[in-house]
């Protein structure tokens, strides 16, 4: 089996599962936001649900709205919060709370060969610590809570294997944008995008959790990478020190749906143009396109690693007069980190604006909405129409050394015509 396979196997009591069979499993964590939270409490309360199935299991995390930006935002916080009260699951308020991608992990609630779901379709992003997790809606959120388990397809596994040497300025951002890319917004639908080869091998986590993040933009229902030793050292700095099951990895005989080699060598800096993320070609391509705003953050790229990318183009260096740059630190514990660091500083004498953690303007929420015509470089992870505000406004995908260099010269542009 596939390691997708093995873990839905394991979670529906079964020695072996197979590719388009429908099977019931067990769920080890549930997630929910305060755009999908709010619906699946309704439906909870709708069949007259009296309790949990387990209230560790359950984690609610206001952060597409909040800090809360309007009346209507706020109320859909306080059912949150309601709820998590009475039923006394997983809350975390402002101060607390971060960017839910970012913040579970973080919080070292995601552990290898679990099965997660959440009411977010970037729930993929745990995937880079291998486990089986995905996006579902509010009433399987729902039923979920009340029985502690889902029904799934188990999916097919497309492998994707890397090898080359990578570019400067090329990181996960760059791999998987240009995997969707390849590929196309459809080209992975239900499938499992295992990921794999020299260059994941060596890849650093938050890379890992930038590709998982974005399967589901290829139509991904889940990605996954073996745990490796890279895995288990990022557990042990949040604090986990677990015996990682070495099962956990494809069988050498598996028949994968298919296998597709990625030469990572010709890889340029990669940039996704309006209106799909598929529309990514090098950053070659689109230099000189005028910019209005400049995002760095996200569920994508919001970590200190992405932070500490933007602050070494930024370090000395001025925003453009007629840009907008908001750095958007994706938990409090990274926003600390980049505060000891110095990269806050870096970032507000340049002229950066920093928000507090949120998913903001990624949405088209709040905290950096685009207006008519206007155009956005961001590191985000989707650009379609109206995704970032206005319906006639542009939104180009970058990693975050081409977000911040397009800052600097006003247009988009490579890191290195900055440095």
């Amino acid at each position: 089996m596939t390691i997708t396979q093995k873990i839905l196997s394991k979670h529906c009591g079964r020695k072996e599962v197979y590719p388009n069979e429908y099977i019931e499993c067990s769920v080890d964590l549930i997630l929910a936001n305060d755009i999908t939270g709010p619906l699946a409490i309704e439906e909870f309360e709708k069949v007259g649900a009296k309790k949990v199935f387990n209230p560790g299991k359950i984690v609610l995390v206001p952060d597409h709205f909040t800090p809360c930006k309007d009346i209507k935002s706020a109320e859909l916080v306080k059912k949150l919060r309601e709820f998590a009260k009475k039923y006394k699951v997983r809350f975390y308020e402002i101060g607390k709370v971060g960017i839910e991608h970012v913040l579970l992990p973080e919080e070292g609630l995601i552990l290898p060969g679990e099965l997660i779901i959440g009411a977010d379709s970037h729930t993929c992003t745990y995937g880079a610590l291998g486990c089986f997790s995905t996006g579902v809606g509010s009433t399987d959120a729902a039923y979920a809570m009340i029985t502690g388990k889902l029904w799934f397809k188990v999916p097919e596994t497309i492998k994707f294997h890397y090898y080359g040497k990578m570019k400067e300025y090329v990181g996960g951002k760059d791999l998987i944008l240009y995997t969707i890319g390849l590929i196309g917004v459809d080209g992975a639908n239900y499938k499992s995008m295992e990921f794999s080869g020299e260059v994941i091998e060596n890849l650093p986590i938050d890379d890992r959790f930038t590709m998982c993040n974005m399967v589901i933009e290829a139509g991904g229902k889940n990605g996954i990478i073996k745990p490796d030793e890279i895995t288990d050292n990022y557990l042990k700095e949040i604090g986990i020190r677990i015996k990682i099951d070495e099962d956990l990895k494809t069988d050498e005989e598996n028949d994968y749906e298919k296998i597709i080699e990625i030469d990572v060598s010709n890889i340029d800096p990669q940039v996704s143009a309006p209106h799909l993320p598929s529309n990514s070609k090098s950053v070659k391509e689109y230099i000189g396109i005028k910019i209005d705003q400049s995002v760095i953050g996200s569920c994508t790229n919001g970590r200190i690693s992405d932070l500490r990318k933007a602050a070494k183009i930024l370090k000395g260096k001025k925003i453009h007069p007629e840009v907008r740059c908001i750095i958007i630190p994706a938990t409090q514990k990274v926003y600390m980190q980049a505060l000891k660091e110095g990269l806050i500083e870096i970032f507000i004498e340049s002229g950066c604006v920093i928000s507090p953690p949120t998913c903001g303007p990624c949405l088209g929420g709040h905290m950096g909405v685009l207006g008519k015509g206007e155009i956005a470089i961001a590191t985000t992870n989707r650009n379609f129409i109206g995704r970032m505000g206005h319906s006639e406004s542009y939104v180009y995908l970058s990693n975050p050394e081409v977000a911040a260099a397009s800052a600097i010269k006003g247009e988009i542009t490579h890191p290195e015509e900055v440095i």
